[in-house]
């Protein structure tokens, strides 16, 4: 079959619709009866989250596109107009489901187990005295009503607030016969949304009931004739024209002022909400009907978080997930992370394994005086990070200490710009990435002068220095001191910091572009090997699939024979099942308690298996915008263990759904099968599978094998002129 036929866009799913079917997979957890109740309550607000970013992003970017004219379709020949229906379609049946969700199935099960929201007329006593008090000492003095009127015109409302519309009669209405008035108050962010109450029960109340029950007292004299809560969500994309600018640290806090007056993309209404007011808000955010999402309950689910930490039952542990406590090996406690590295790879598989071997790493470079210096790359790190603490240390006792900070890192550009400052402060040399280009790679390398001379320690990385979402991220990390690992990372940080273009790597495959040729080099291997009558197989894992050529690689790889199996936890816009184009291709997804992050790539190149790790996903995006880094694993026990957890994950038939010719995705039938919940069998052997890898490797001190596929010409780190826009950030 000719190349040309895998372009037809019937063979691809559309990215956006893609994503929301991912949502939908997230509220099936929410509705998952198996899953732990408050749990599931948890799962309902990250659909929210979800979906509030998804706006902010997404939508607004097709937005964008239609009011510039661009009418160019994407793979699935859809174009900007077309999306934008469609997506308002398939999000409007997602909210519904949501809500039947939250009312019909988790608010009975709360009240089940004594946890009650009630409204302001179903209090009395305590409960009633106690909002008069909190409403009149807390919230009086805070709240501000905003009268629209000739003189003061409809103010302006930031994304994802909440606002409570109020339409009154005043006197002066009624003696000139005028109509009603129309104000605004929002409810205050820096209060708790929802408020426990007093007494022996589990009783709580939304910070909007209290306001809307004492309303009248912010509109003394008037009449009110109606109460309606609204949010807006609105585009908080960032336009940095990093080609034009001189400082581009100063351009993104300036954008990052700007984002907040982003066009409104959504508007959430009270489902009781008037048409006449709906009409009136619809006028002022100028948006259409189809913007318009009416909710039959709290609008912003994402309260739930707050009432799951505010309930106090007694046996509260049996209604969530039990606690992991993420396993670390007595040797990386006894010893020196430099002694361990140096004698052979260590590989650390989280949130099973502990992520204080990383912070570790920085620790001992930052006091070990025979360290030179350390370089990394951080895209999103915690609040407050040990990491940042160490490098500062590092820098304070005279190491050497270049940090490249991606500024641009999608809803962390606020909390970057402030760890980039605090290690210029620091001494630290800090570099903010590459025009054009997201440096979104894993790596840290430490320079250490030893006995015989220079030596240099990495860690490679599929997921963020982040020490708190490595505790609920499923990622996998290499500590190494091969050196030509060593050399490719020295020749990375060298092109980051400056305009060095090494002639080759070693070991090291770059993006852009090198990634996806070398992928893709990997593919023919196994389609040479399908076409001479040999086994041929290709394993993937990853957060997201959309790239359209990586997916025509793949079609053209199942078309000539090879088996693939592809483990896609978001977006997958490839399609299964299309006669002589993906019939040997099979896709799983695992949605579960922890957050599948890691991405895996393995061919079975004639029986000597190819395996690699990966900061990239086969996304536009990671493959022609970013700086990513894919790394071979040469360590044969590593390796095992790698294709070992790949099989886990695959055979997994509790979490996983399988992608169907028609696009959806169903759940495996478990009759007559062994149940296997993949992460729960990796929390539960973790300590069994540490163990087992570090005990079974006794080469010798630097023998590690060889990469077999040869050194390989450097790509140049320069942004492609031409890439559909991908930037929909994959925390």
């Amino acid at each position: 079959m000719s190349k040309k036929t895998f372009t037809n866009p019937k063979y691809f799913t559309n990215r956006e619709l893609s994503w929301i079917a991912f949502n939908d997979r997230v509220l099936e957890e929410a509705r998952d009866k198996s899953n732990p109740l408050l749990e599931r309550v948890k799962f309902l607000g990250i659909t929210q989250s979800n979906l509030d970013e998804f706006f902010n992003v997404r939508v607004a970017s097709l937005r964008k596109m239609v009011s510039v004219n661009y009418d160019k379709p994407d793979a699935a020949g859809l174009t900007p107009t077309m999306q934008l229906k469609a997506i308002g379609h398939d999000v409007h049946e997602l909210v519904d489901k949501q809500y039947r969700t939250f009312s019909r199935s988790l608010v009975p099960h709360l009240e089940n187990i004594g946890v009650r929201i009630l409204t302001a007329q179903e209090l009395k006593g305590e409960q009633l005295d106690y909002i008069d008090d909190y409403f009149h000492r807390e919230l009086y003095p805070i709240l501000t009503p905003m009268a629209v009127d000739v003189s003061r015109p409809f103010p302006f409302l930031a994304d994802g607030t909440m606002n409570m519309a109020v339409r009154l009669v005043r006197p002066e209405d009624e003696a000139k016969g005028k109509g009603r008035s129309f104000a605004t108050v929002q409810i205050p962010s820096t209060e708790p949304r929802v408020l426990r109450l007093p007494g022996d029960g589990q009783d709580f109340i939304m910070l909007e009931e209290i306001v809307r029950h004492y309303i009248g007292e912010l509109f003394v004299g008037a009449q009110i004739s109606e109460t309606a809560m609204f949010r807006v969500t609105r585009d908080m994309g960032l336009d940095v024209d990093e080609e034009d600018t001189s400082d581009l640290m100063k351009e993104i806090q300036a954008q990052l002022k700007k984002r907040e007056r982003g066009r409104v993309m959504r508007l959430e209404i009270d489902g009781s909400m008037s048409k006449s007011l709906e009409h009136y808000l619809m006028k002022h955010m100028h948006i259409d009907e189809a913007d318009v999402y009416a909710i039959n309950g709290p609008i912003d689910l994402t309260f739930v978080s707050q009432l799951v930490k505010g309930i106090t039952i007694p046996d509260k542990e049996q209604y969530l997930y039990k606690k992991h406590e993420p396993y670390l090996p007595q040797i990386f406690k006894d010893n020196s992370m430099f002694d361990l590295i140096r004698q052979k790879d260590y590989f650390l598989h989280h949130p099973y394994d502990s992520f204080t071997p990383v912070v570790e790493f920085i620790h001992q470079a930052a006091v070990d005086p025979k360290v030179l210096a350390v370089k990394m790359t951080l895209y999103r790190v915690s609040s407050k990070s040990p990491i940042i603490k160490y490098l500062k240390q590092a820098a304070d006792n005279g190491k050497q200490v270049t940090v490249l900070v991606e500024l641009k890192a999608r809803f962390d550009e606020e909390n970057n710009v402030h760890w980039a400052k605090e290690l210029e402060r620091a001494g630290c040399h800090v570099i903010y990435g590459l025009v054009g280009l997201k440096t979104h790679c894993k790596l840290t390398l430490v320079v250490r002068r030893e006995e015989d001379g220079i030596r240099r320690y990495m860690h490679m990385a599929t997921g963020n220095y982040n020490d708190v979402t490595a505790r609920f991220y499923t990622d996998m990390g290499l500590f190494t001191a091969d050196q030509e690992f060593g050399e490719d990372a020295s020749n990375i940080f060298n092109m980051l910091s400056g305009f060095s273009e090494p002639p080759y790597f070693h070991k090291l495959v770059i993006s852009p572009m090198g990634i996806r040729d070398y992928l893709s080099e990997r593919i023919d291997d196994e389609i040479t090997a399908a076409k001479a009558g040999r086994k041929a197989l290709i394993q993937m894992k990853m957060n997201s699939l959309s790239d359209p050529e990586m997916i025509r690689k793949l079609y053209e790889a199942s078309a000539a024979g090879v088996e693939i199996h592809l483990l896609v936890r978001g977006i997958c816009n490839l399609k299964v099942g299309i006669p002589g184009v993906s019939e040997n291709i099979e896709v799983h997804s695992i949605v579960g308690h922890l957050l599948e992050h890691s991405r895996i790539y393995y061919f079975y190149n004639d029986g000597d298996e190819q395996l690699f790790l990966s900061s990239a996903d086969l996304m536009t995006r990671n493959l022609s915008r970013r700086v990513e880094i894919l790394f071979p694993i040469l360590q044969a026990d590593i390796k095992e263990q790698i294709i070992g957890i790949y099989g886990i994950l695959w055979d997994d038939n509790a979490k996983t759904r399988i992608l169907q010719p028609d696009a959806s995705w169903q759940h495996i039938d478990r009759r007559g099968r062994t149940p296997l919940n993949a992460q729960e069998y990796l929390l539960e052997h973790a300590k069994e599978l540490a163990d087992d890898l570090i005990g079974g490797n006794d080469e010798p001190e630097g023998h590690r094998p060889n990469d077999p596929t040869g050194p390989r010409r450097f790509v140049p780190l320069r942004a492609p002129e031409d890439v559909d826009d991908d930037e929909r950030e994959d925390k």
